[in-house]
């Protein structure tokens, strides 16, 4: 199998992590090219660390590479995105795909044009939690859903839904799969120019209701996701990779008993891992991948309309 060979845009704390899975993955179909990062003196120290190059620009590491992955900050990541296809790579960008719609759609335009593959890193796609559970989906019928995270200074271009809540927006609408109908959404600024605190209520047009908060400043990290469905209650846990269903069982002539089961993935199983070994199967297979621009696109749309909710309640209340 011929390895594929992939660079690295933006050397921050995510991008980091990338070049440290991509270096471990040269027995397993990629080569890491080298690093980008618009702060030379960075690039310089996490290419030494991990005895890659470190490219003077975005351009000559498009040039030396068949696909990238993009994880400058957001606002710069349609730019990016769209000159390392225009070079002929295939791009995986973090999450979010784009500050706008009308970036997100720039960035998509551009895979079409030019016959890329574009995914969007929405990592908890490929937490093995999430990936036990799938099978186990019917009919969702409420969710309760809480990422909280101690304050780092990383990702301030952003809002907390945006930075955040955005992973658990992605995996709520795949699993409900139907369009929202309402939405209800409250947050605050504490220690940024930004909402580093957020509650978002969503209703879907099957019934289904999800309640979102998710916080930057909190005091400790909870990452769960907790729902619903007929005769189930199943609680996620990120952090933990794992998954408790808790089911009633009917037996004739009986009271309902409750039946427990722990699904549990490997403890060695790194989600970022398996998201970059999924890009490149999708760059290998040429086939569209799970996390699409389109997908990314979707999730993004929710966020911007919580954006917009969360402003006009701010202004309702006197905070604006």
């Amino acid at each position: 199998m011929k390895n594929i060979r992939v660079g690295v845009a933006g050397c921050g704390a995510f991008g980091r992590n990338h070049v440290r899975v991509l270096a471990s993955l040269k027995d397993a179909g990629a080569e890491l090219t080298g690093i980008y990062d618009r702060d030379g003196e960075r690039a310089r120290a996490v290419a030494l660390e991990f005895s890659t190059r470190a490219f003077g620009s975005a351009a000559e590491l498009a040039a030396a590479s068949e696909a990238a992955i993009v994880a400058v900050p957001t606002q710069a990541h349609t730019d990016v995105a769209v000159e390392f296809m225009r070079a002929g790579c295939d791009v995986m960008v973090e999450k979010p795909i784009a500050p706008s719609l009308a970036d997100a759609d720039c960035m998509i335009a551009a895979a079409r044009e030019h016959g890329r593959i574009l995914m969007v890193g929405h990592l908890e796609r490929f937490n093995p939690c999430v990936r036990l559970i799938r099978p186990r989906i019917t009919k969702p019928l409420f969710f309760e859903v809480h990422r909280l995270s101690i304050f780092t200074p990383r990702s301030l271009d952003v809002d907390v839904l945006l930075d955040l809540m955005i992973h658990d927006l992605d995996i709520v609408l795949s699993f409900v799969k139907a369009g929202v109908s309402d939405l209800q959404a409250v947050g605050v600024a504490v220690l940024t120019a930004h909402a580093d605190i957020a509650n978002v209520r969503l209703s879907f047009d099957n019934g289904c209701v999800a309640n979102l908060t998710a916080s930057r400043v909190s005091t400790e990290k909870v990452r769960k996701l907790r729902f619903f469905q007929p005769g189930e209650y199943i609680s996620l846990d990120y952090a933990r990779r794992d998954a408790r269903i808790f089911s009633v069982a009917k037996q004739p002539g009986a009271m309902p008993a409750i039946a427990h089961d722990h699904l549990a993935g490997s403890p060695n199983e790194e989600p970022l891992r398996t998201e970059i070994e999924a890009f490149l199967d999708a760059v290998r297979s040429r086939t569209v991948p799970e996390v699409s621009g389109e997908v990314g696109r979707a999730a993004l749309a929710v966020a911007l309309r919580a954006a917009e909710a969360m402003a006009a309640h701010a202004r309702l209340v006197g905070l604006h």
